[in-house]
């Protein structure tokens, strides 16, 4: 498997006054196409905080991350847009949906930034609702949707990007064990069988077996890793 995200040193620093607190420390990861690796640790450990470097929204204090063989860390700050673009898709666990639109406009809206538009959006929307399991809620606001519902349209937003990698915060924690099962059960197929790297943070242990690794994060700072399968 090719690696699409390797960091050394990896760390951010926030400054609260004369105060700093180091947030990620020193983190060396190295994240493969094709696998599904779990981040868990306690509220605080830093969980986030390298989901978010890692997803090019945060910059590193000092590091480096590597992005399918591109060095981030020393890019202009206007270039990460284009990099997320390119590499990054965002799963979260609030869903992000626009409330006005329904689960197959919140697909087409995105698909529409790519620039496909016409019939060629109409198709793939509606592909990507049938994959996730929503052909009979496309039309539906996400009012109208349960939080297992609106978590798969989620996916299917990100699915429309075609990014090779997805990062979810936290997708499992509004929902229920089954509808948690399936939202992750959706995100190992992709993983296997589109060859994309996918990185779910959480704290949900009743999806551990999901995984091909977990790393276990402590004060910042990757304590353990353990390998699933």
């Amino acid at each position: 498997m090719d690696e699409a995200v390797v960091t050394k040193g990896l760390t951010k620093i926030y400054k609260e006054g004369s105060v700093e607190v180091t947030a990620v420390s020193s983190v060396d990861i190295e994240l493969k196409e094709g696998e599904v690796v779990g981040l868990f640790g306690p509220s605080g450990s830093g969980k986030t905080t390298l989901l978010s470097l890692i997803g090019c929204i945060l910059r590193a204090t000092r590091g480096s991350l590597r992005i399918y063989g591109e060095e981030i860390t020393a890019l202009d700050e206007m270039r990460l847009p284009e990099i997320r673009k390119k590499f990054i898709s965002f799963i979260f666990q609030g869903f992000n949906l626009f409330p006005a639109l329904t689960a197959y406009e919140n697909i087409k809206i995105v698909l529409k930034i790519k620039g496909i538009t016409g019939g060629h959006a109409k198709e793939r929307a509606e592909g990507l609702l049938t994959k996730v399991g929503l052909s009979d809620r496309m039309h539906f606001l996400p009012r109208d949707l349960s939080g297992g519902q609106k978590q798969r349209v989620a996916i299917a937003r990100a699915l429309a990007t075609d990014s090779p990698i997805i990062l979810a915060d936290e997708p499992t924690g509004n929902l229920d064990f089954s509808n948690g099962r399936t939202v992750t059960e959706i995100l190992k197929g992709l993983a296997k069988e589109q060859k994309r790297c996918v990185v779910i943070c959480t704290h949900d242990n009743r999806i551990a077996d999901v995984f091909d690794r977990i790393l276990f994060m402590e004060d910042g700072q990757v304590a353990r890793e353990t390998k699933i399968w």
